[in-house]
């Protein structure tokens, strides 16, 4: 059977972090609109219920609503649990919640809170989840990185900015984490249905790095805000990764603008990939 534009997901399940608003709900709402069944995750659950609502409303497709907070490990673990619980099936997983801060914050495992959001929550609740992925036909991981990925390194030293934080400084190593996490998972899933690709949505107008702007947001942000591109626009490279037949195999990549481009050269090294993940995983154990 060959699906049209509109039925491309039909029968499939995907779960969308930090799909609230801004451009996770506009995923959401495209690939509800494509006939998929859509978990909707947020932080509020009186916001992310209304979005669900509303996608729902507007789609007519099965669309519900998961409250966590992704900056705590226990909270990931109880959504991932309730995953599993209420969805037979999960094809899709896109890993889009993340943030900026320009102090440092500490969650409540004691850990840097971009690093908890931004990469360690993804690889937590991506490792919960692959069994069930691992049983559909193509399942896809899809993490939402950035271009910053490119001004990034992963300090081994001091990966919690304890010594030493920069707001900007922490988030480049968080999108450079996303990918090299990309690129590990990638080389991990060879031999099985499942898929894993990273992406840079573009510069998006949404309230991204509102709770704790650095200087160059507050000046300048609301200069550029009305040619920064909306969060549908942003979206698209998200659903593309999420629903297209032309990349069923197609694993291990960095798209932008909805093509496939090289990401930054660090993000290749399969060394440091490696290490990342063999700490990332002492972070969240026991997986």
């Amino acid at each position: 059977m060959t699906h049209t534009g509109t039925d491309r997901m039909a029968g499939r399940t995907v779960v969308v972090t930090g799909s609230s608003g801004g451009i996770g709900r506009a995923t959401a709402q495209r690939l509800a609109q494509m006939g998929a069944t859509v978990a909707v995750v947020g932080r509020d659950r009186i916001r992310t219920e209304d979005a669900a609502g509303q996608i729902r409303g507007a789609t007519q497709s099965h669309v519900d609503a998961y409250t966590a907070d992704l900056s705590s490990q226990t909270q990931v673990r109880r959504l991932a649990t309730e995953l599993l619980d209420t969805l037979p099936r999960i094809d899709v997983l896109i890993n889009n919640a993340g943030g900026y801060w320009n102090t440092r914050h500490v969650t409540d495992d004691g850990l840097e809170r971009t690093f908890a959001i931004n990469h360690l929550a993804p690889f937590l609740l991506t490792s919960l989840l692959l069994e069930r992925l691992k049983d559909s036909s193509d399942g896809r991981v899809v993490t939402v990185s950035s271009n910053a990925e490119s001004m990034g390194s992963i300090d081994f030293d001091d990966l919690q900015g304890e010594r030493s934080y920069s707001g900007a400084r922490a988030y480049n190593q968080s999108k450079l984490a996303n990918v090299l996490f990309t690129h590990e998972l990638a080389r991990r899933l060879r031999g099985t249905s499942v898929t894993a690709n990273a992406l840079h949505p573009g510069v998006v107008r949404t309230a991204f790095g509102a709770d704790d702007p650095g200087r160059a947001q507050r000046v300048f942000v609301p200069l550029v805000r009305p040619f920064m591109r909306t969060p549908e626009r942003g979206a698209a490279t998200s659903v593309l990764l999420a629903s297209s037949p032309d990349l069923n195999g197609v694993r291990g990549q960095f798209f932008r603008n909805g093509k496939q481009k090289r990401s930054s050269k660090p993000s290749y090294d399969q060394d440091v990939a490696a290490r990342l993940w063999r700490t990332s995983a002492e972070l969240v154990a026991p997986l």
